[in-house]
This record gives C-alpha cells, sequence and structure tokens, in this order.
C-alpha cells in the first residue's frame, strides 16, 4: 500500500506563496468590574462611616430640634409680649379707676365730714322777709336766740344803722327816746351798743356773745325810708360758759 498524502498541507514552496492573512489582534483592555459589585470594605472604616452617617443624622436632628425650640421660643415671647401689652393696659385702666375711686372717696368723705359736722352744728335761716322803714322813729328788732352764732347779713336800699344791743343797753336806748335826749335813729346806736354799723347799706357779720348768753337783740332804723332784705342765719354752737353780758 502506498504511503498517504497529507494533502490539506502544501509545499513549502507552495506555501510560501501563499498571500499571508492577517487576523486582527484584540486590543488587551483590563477586565470591567461592576459597579455593583460587592466591594470588601474594612470593618474599621465601616464603623467610622457609620458613626459619622449617625453623627450627621444626630446633627441634622439636633439643628431641626433647636429650629424647632426657637420658632416656639418666638412665638412664646411674642405670646409674653402681646399678654404683657394687655396687663399693662388693664393696669392703666385699673389705675386710673383707683385714681377715680379715691378721688370719689375723698369727696365722699368730706361730704360725711361736713354732714357729721353740720348734725353736730346745724344752720337755719330765722329771717328773709323784707321789711321798710319809713322814718326816723320807727326801728325793726330781732332776738338774738341763745346757743347759736348769729350770721347777720343784711341789705338796705338806702343808708341804715344796725346795732346788736344787749338787754340793758336797749333800755337805755328806749329812755334815751322817750326823754326826748335824741331820735331813735340816734338813741339805738349811741348807748355802747356789742356791734354797730352806722349808715351802710349792707351788713355781713358773725355775732358770737350769744352762744352763753340770751340777753341780746339786734337793732334797724334809718334817716330816711328805707327798705331792709335780710338774710339772717344761726348756727347750733353752745358754749361751754357764760358769754357777753351774762359772765
Amino acid at each position: 500500500m502506498a504511503p498517504a498524502m497529507d494533502v490539506s498541507s502544501p509545499p513549502t514552496e507552495q506555501a510560501a506563496l501563499q498571500p499571508i492573512e492577517l487576523h486582527p489582534i484584540a486590543a488587551v483592555t483590563p477586565p470591567v468590574i461592576s459597579s455593583w459589585e460587592p466591594v470588601n470594605v474594612p470593618r474599621a472604616r465601616r464603623f467610622w462611616t457609620a458613626a459619622l452617617a449617625g453623627a450627621l443624622l444626630l446633627a441634622a436632628g439636633g439643628l431641626g430640634v433647636l429650629y424647632v425650640d426657637d420658632t416656639n421660643a418666638q412665638n412664646a415671647a411674642r405670646d409674653l409680649m402681646l399678654k404683657n401689652s394687655s396687663l399693662t393696659g388693664r393696669n392703666q385702666i385699673l389705675q386710673s379707676q383707683l385714681t377715680a375711686t379715691q378721688k370719689e372717696l375723698t369727696t365722699s368723705q368730706t361730704q360725711v365730714n361736713s354732714l357729721t359736722t353740720e348734725l353736730a352744728h346745724p344752720t337755719l335761716g330765722v329771717w328773709n322777709v323784707p321789711m321798710t322803714l319809713h322814718n326816723s322813729s320807727e326801728f325793726l328788732s330781732a332776738t338774738v336766740p341763745d346757743t347759736f352764732t348769729y350770721h347777720l347779713k343784711l341789705k338796705s336800699s338806702g343808708p341804715m344803722s344796725v346795732s346788736i344791743l344787749s338787754t340793758s343797753q336797749f333800755k337805755d336806748a328806749i329812755v334815751c327816746v322817750y326823754t326826748g335826749r335824741g331820735s331813735t335813729d340816734w338813741c339805738m346806736h349811741h348807748n355802747n351798743a356789742a356791734y354797730g354799723a352806722l349808715a351802710v347799706t349792707s351788713v355781713d357779720y358773725d355775732f358770737s356773745l350769744a352762744t352763753g348768753c340770751a340777753a341780746y337783740l339786734m337793732v334797724i332804723t334809718s334817716d330816711r325810708q328805707v327798705t331792709v332784705t335780710p338774710d339772717v342765719s344761726v348756727t347750733y354752737n353752745p358754749a361751754a360758759a357764760a358769754t357777753g353780758s351774762c359772765r
């Protein structure tokens, strides 16, 4: 048997004549590592990372708490300011009311004191009817009451003479008239009167000698026709001992 021929392998010469087929050589690139592949991180690094993340979370939480607390504090401060303003306004209102009440109390106390004094020493009107003197021979007279201060207040349409006489002085004045020593207008005011005002058109005098003595008279005369308008009153004021001509 003849030896088999390798038909797949051409002779050397024939192979040298054949063109060389070039095949592209793939570029060598490093292997691509997927980002999703697990990375082996050291345990200490993982611990510090977790600690840092926790610290950041705690810091963020603290900032949030501080912000909330600051907001609440501001709201509370505004609320307190509003309440303080309201209380200040109420305080001013109460102060005004207190001042008004104190004034009313002072006024009331003054009125009470006045009423107390008035009750202890009442004042009464005793003569307020106008009277007319026609000539120098006439006179008007009134008793000055005992235990009272006598408020003699008179006006007249012309000159008048006014005297307050004790009973003995009035007796001497009457004797003077009846013995012809002078007119009524003259005799009633020239016998040492306890009080006298000559040729006047008004009188305003408080007489107190009768507070402990029932012995005085008031006399009015004129040398012409006049109308006398009285406003005479008395205040209860008894003396502790005899006064005036009664001593």
